[in-house]
């Protein structure tokens, strides 16, 4: 086990979440968006910063609700942080390592060039609360799952990271939570519906309809969607589990489950990189921290950041140019 961070010369304690599991009804995490505890006054408008050395290096990005720290990857260090956010939540990168914010206080998507500290470019989001997103591999599109506070969700997607969305909707989801492509270019999003059940949907590529996919699992709040590399990876916000789900037809089939140990209480969008499952603890204050763990064994955290952690939300891993 390895322990990043000052302060801190044990292991965490788990902290755990006061959460209702299972479906209807079941109750949002603690810091989850609509119902995060809001951090003292409005947006941190100080400077942004990032070490010279950070371009040359991949980096972590970690949002954490006023602000983005940057860490070297997979050390750990502090390389910079980016600033001027009301409530960062969702990030995600693309092949040349620019990394997107999705800040939903101001309903923008904000994007910077790997290392970088300026917004090379902001996108508007035509509904309000933008949550998650993910990058097309096939197209370079970007998609933003939107919570719409709770009555007009949606799904966004952005040619080519640019311009006005074109909006996706069905009328069986009341909130969309997060979104992930797998390597053919389908997008799959998890959300709520209007009894505030889990439900998952596929994007197939080139397609404009939403398809409502049946999981063999339950889930109790919805949790990250990434591809694996082999399987559609969907979360559990109320356990933590990260499950393997192969998709056939309109049906999921479970072939496996992470189950994060050491302290994890409430993870949002994690992110999976090869055999490293990535884990921000959302819970505000000092307990929030950045975990690791094998992927797709789980099991007991093998390396933690407390380093200017806050109240983690999102991470995503930006690779530097070779």
């Amino acid at each position: 086990m390895i322990l990043l961070g000052f302060g801190r010369i044990t292991l965490c304690i788990c902290v755990a979440a006061a959460i209702l599991g299972g479906c209807g009804g079941s109750q949002p995490p603690i810091g989850a968006p609509g119902v995060m505890p809001q951090l003292p006054g409005t947006a941190t408008h100080g400077t942004s910063w990032m070490l010279s050395e950070a371009k040359s290096k991949d980096l972590l990005y970690v949002t954490d609700v006023r602000a983005v720290t940057v860490y070297s990857y997979p050390k750990g260090k502090v390389e910079g942080k980016l600033k001027g956010f009301y409530i960062a939540y969702g990030a995600c990168a693309d092949k040349k390592g620019d990394v997107f914010i999705v800040d939903g206080g101001y309903y923008k998507i904000f994007e910077y060039a790997h290392g970088g500290t300026k917004r090379i470019a902001t996108l508007d989001s035509s509904t309000d609360d933008p949550n998650g997103c993910a990058i097309d591999p096939t197209t370079g599109n970007l998609a933003v799952a939107s919570l719409g506070f709770g009555s007009d969700g949606s799904i966004e997607i952005y040619k080519n990271a640019r311009g006005i969305p074109t909006t996706y909707r069905d009328s069986t989801f009341q909130e969309y939570w997060l979104c992930g492509y797998d390597n053919k270019g389908n997008l799959f999003v998890d959300g709520q519906d209007y009894e505030v059940n889990f439900i998952f949907a596929e994007l197939p590529r080139g397609s404009s309809t939403l398809k409502t996919l049946t999981l063999n699992q339950n889930i109790g709040w919805p949790g990250g969607v990434q591809w694996d590399g082999k399987y559609v990876a969907v979360g559990d916000q109320n356990t933590p589990v990260v499950y393997q789900f192969a998709i056939k037809g309109s049906q999921g089939t479970k072939k496996g489950a992470t189950t994060m140990g050491s302290g994890a209480s409430v993870v949002d969008q994690y992110f999976i990189d090869g055999q490293t499952l990535i884990a921000p603890n959302q819970l505000v204050g000092s307990d929030s921290d950045v975990l690791f763990y094998k992927y797709p064994s789980g099991g007991d955290a093998t390396k933690i950041i407390t380093k200017d952690v806050r109240a983690a939300h999102g991470v995503v891993v930006s690779d530097a140019a070779k």
